[in-house]
This record gives structure tokens, sequence and C-alpha cells, in this order.
């Protein structure tokens, strides 16, 4: 590698990664520089209690693009995917026994038709009614952003080539989704299914790491962008992702630095990029800075004050990244063990939540800085996929809490974070056996602390809310396409298109961007 880098990255995340593998396979000399002791992010694992050691916080690889998978060559670097799109178990309320939703559709329905008949036939023609659509809604995830609001050629062609997908659908699939995308996505289920714990255990996507509950406008189009373009996954989850991108980079010429927080940009007079700053001193020269970070520190906090043209200063003062997901984890001293599901122990994802009210309920405490009597749980078992995170015949329990203030009323102290901890257990009692009495340590994170830990505006897990208006434009006019008004300057995390979670697309297209404009 030459002595000044052709590109630093900042990150080495899923993003941060997949940015600079990319940009080191296509010939350019790459830095990435990571704050933090270890790489991975949010899919990181790390040791939580001695023996114990969680598969991140994000834990959905469904959504990882293919494209990147095969462009970066991931599987001769060890990953390996799924068979099928992994089961998933609706715990419901605990009243009742939990419903294995299996990857494959012939098996859920046939699990739902021991509620509902109804529902089972309903659950086929909706996974139908998603296969039909799914083309035209991954072209959305997959292709470069539209610029909408400053629309150039390239943008009119891409805008064209969407119409005719829509218009591939046919007339009635067309009509359904422009109708169903600005619904809200409890009516959207309410249309199709009569059995509450299936309506709860499908709606949880739909407001995943968002300020919004199943009632809210808009929410559907996050279902059907979720359901559509979700693939089989990465076995061993986020930490197997981490691994592969960090061969791969390596592997092109990229070199990774742990340790190194950037506190700024350095521009020269002209405002171009001329490289960062590190804490502690050094200064590290490249024309080009990509930023995996969320938009609100890139922009705000690394660029020098008075350096962004002020339309984009308040665009991004007004980016919304309200944190509402906590994060708990549990080290058991036995597997895990779900009570009414004792044949599904190899089952590693489940959902709480009885039914669509309950949801709601939840998000209204947000609404009022408050930690939420009934949270509804995003839990994962990765001792289910990989039994070496823990000691010999016990597990880890992963559990993403929906929904917790980023700004809880009175703070979030040690008190507000116990108080969290205990109406998990609560919430999650009923529904695995033993559970207080195999607990051998926990672990509860505010978004606060996931703000502080992993240097994330409001503890936003998606580097942002997935609001109609922020997925369309992503994250501000001025830099919907990666690059910015700073030259040199590029997004590649989270907060921009297509969105957050474990994708890996937005470092992946801006990768493609930057070699794109050089």
């Amino acid at each position: 590698m030459t002595t000044t880098p052709d590109i630093i990255v900042i990150g080495a995340g899923h993003n941060g990664l997949a940015c600079a593998a990319t940009l080191a396979r296509a010939g350019l000399s790459v830095l990435v520089l990571e704050a933090r002791a270890q790489i991975g992010g949010l899919a990181g694992a790390f040791e939580f209690h001695p023996g114990y050691r969680a598969a991140g916080v994000l834990h959905d690889t469904t959504r990882v693009r293919p494209g990147l998978i095969d462009s970066l060559a991931l599987e001769h670097h060890g990953l390996r995917l799924r068979a099928g799109r992994p089961d998933l178990l609706a715990l419901g309320d605990g009243e009742g026994p939990a419903l294995r939703l299996a990857g494959d559709p012939a098996a859920a329905a046939a699990a739902i038709a021991t509620r509902s008949d109804r529902d089972a036939r309903a659950y086929l023609e909706y996974r139908a009614l998603l296969r039909r659509v799914g083309p035209a809604l991954t072209s959305f995830f997959d292709q470069p952003p539209i610029d909408l609001i400053d629309a150039g050629g390239g943008d009119l062609v891409a805008l064209a080539r969407l119409a005719v997908k829509l218009r591939g659908l046919g007339a009635h699939d067309m009509m359904e989704l422009l109708r169903v995308a600005p619904m809200c996505v409890g009516d959207f289920l309410d249309e199709h299914f009569e059995t509450d714990a299936l309506k709860a255990a499908l709606a949880l996507p739909a407001v995943s790491s968002t300020f919004a509950g199943p009632r809210s406008p808009g929410t559907s189009a996050n279902l059907l962008l979720w359901e559509a373009v979700a693939e089989r996954g990465v076995e061993g989850g986020g930490p197997a992702l981490i691994l592969a991108l960090e061969k791969a980079a390596r592997a092109y010429g990229a070199q990774i630095r742990t340790g190194q927080r950037v506190s700024k940009l350095l521009l020269d007079d002209a405002g171009r990029v001329e490289g960062v700053a590190v804490e502690g001193g050094e200064d590290l020269r490249a024309p080009i800075v990509a930023s995996s970070l969320d938009p609100k520190t890139s922009l705000l906090e690394l660029v020098p004050l008075g350096a962004l043209p002020r339309e984009l200063e308040r665009a991004a003062l007004n980016y919304r990244a309200r944190g509402t997901v906590g994060h708990v984890l549990l080290a058991l001293d036995r597997p895990v063990r779900f009570t009414g599901a004792r044949e599904a122990q190899d089952v590693a994802f489940a959902r709480t939540g009885g039914h669509l009210l309950e949801l709601e309920r939840a998000f209204d405490a947000v609404k009022y800085g408050r930690i939420s009597e009934t949270p509804i749980l995003d839990i994962h078992v990765p001792t289910v996929e990989r039994p070496n995170l823990a000691p010999r015949g016990r597990s880890v329990l992963s559990i993403l809490v929906y929904h917790a203030p980023g700004e809880l009323s009175g703070g979030w102290t040690a008190d507000a974070e116990q108080t969290l901890g205990e109406r998990v257990l609560g919430v999650l009692e009923p529904h695995v056996d033993d559970l207080r009495a195999s607990i051998v340590a926990q672990l509860v994170r505010s978004p606060d602390a996931l703000a502080r830990e992993y240097g994330i505006a409001g503890g936003h897990l998606h580097h942002g809310e997935h609001a109609l208006d922020q997925l369309l434009v992503r994250p501000a006019p001025g830099c919907t396409r990666y690059r910015t008004p700073i030259p040199g300057l590029v997004l590649c995390g989270g907060g921009t298109h297509p969105g957050g979670g474990l994708t890996c697309a937005p470092g992946y297209q801006a990768a493609g961007a930057i070699t794109r404009g050089r």
C-alpha cells in the first residue's frame, strides 16, 4: 500500500467493510479506521461474561445482498448461507402453544392451520403476493438511489425502469402495491388474517427500530421491503458475515486499523477533503473519505463548522434518529427451552406479542418517554447455530427490546436499566422454561448506552428512522447518492440508501458510486 491511500473508510462495521472490500477489489488502496478495539460494529461478536459471547446486536442477516456476496466471493472467504430462510417462533401471549412459522411457506401454512384454516390459506396468498411484487421492491433495494429532488438523466432512466417493473406486475398487483405501501401495517394485516399472535409476529419488522407503531401510516412499506428482499441468511449470523468481509478486504489489499477514532475531517482551502485527524494527534491524508458512521455524526461532528451548506446542515439537524430499541443479553447455564414448543428447540429466532394492540401500547410508552410495561421482544438464540459462544451445554439469549425510548423521562440511570431488564424478564419468563433459575449473567443496554458504545446518534440501530420520507430521500437532499457537497466526502452507512440493518447494500453501492466517479 502507498503511504497515502486512495481512500480512507471510517468505521469497520458491515457497511464500512463492504465498502472497503469492494473498493480494494477495484484496485484502489484503502485504509479502514475503526474507533473501537475490535471490528464489526453492531454485528461484531464480543464477550459479555466470562465464557459467554454475544453475536453482535443486530441478528437478522436474511437481507445481505446476493450481489455483494458474489462480487466479493465471500463464500470463498468462509461465508456459508443457510439452506433456507430460518424458522421463527411466534410466542404469542404465553397462554397457548407457540406458532412455528417455517421458512418454507407450505410448512408455515400447515402450522397456521392448527389455529385457523382461513389464515393458512391467507398466508399462502400473502407469500404469493410478496413473490410477485418482490422483483420491483428488490430493484429499489439493489439499484443506486434515485435523486427525486434534483433528477438528472440517469435518474429519469432509473425511474423509467422502475415504472416498467411496476407495470410488469399487472394492473391488479401494481395497484395493490401502491395501495398497501402507505397503509399502517395493522390495517394491512387485519385485512388478511384473524389470528392475533400471527399478526403481531408478522408486524414486528414493520416497526423495527423506528419511531412508529403498527397503527402508524407507511409502516406497511417497511414490511413489504423486509419480506420481499429477505433471503436465506448467513450461518453464524453477523459475526460470520464480518469475518468473511474482513478476510475479503484484506485479501484484496485493504488495511484495517482499530483503536483509531477519527475526530474531524481535514479540508483544504478550497473546501475539499484532504484526509482525517485521528484522536491522539495523527493526521492521515487521502483525497476521498467514506464515512460509514450515521449521517448526524458524519455531517455535524466530523465536518468542520461552517463547511456544510446551510440547507444541508439544517436537513441533518432535522434528520430523525430517535432510538427506540434496547438490547438485553442473558447467559444461561442450560439450553433454551421454549415453553409450549418443546419440539422446536432448533429454532434460533422468536418474537413475543399476542396482539397488535400490545405493539401499539409499547410504542405509546416511547412517545411519552416511558419504559413500556410490556415490551415486545425480538429474540435470538445464537448458540443454536454457534454452540461455541457459550460453555458446553449452556446458551446465550440476545434480545432486542421494542420499544425502549432513547429519551427516557428522567434519563437512563442504572436503576432505569435495571427496570428495563426486569420487565424483559417478566415478558420472557412465561415463554422459557426455568428462565430465572438458569440465568448466570445479564447485560442490559438502553438506546443511550448503545449510542455511547457504538457512536451512533440517538442510539438508532438503523442510523435513522425507516419512515417513507427518509427511505425515498435518505439521508437528505444534496447527498442522496452517497456523495456530499464536500468534495471527497462520501457517506456509506445505514443512514444512506437503501437503509439500515445487516444488508451491506449502502457500503457496497457507495463503493460503486466512488469507482464510477473516478
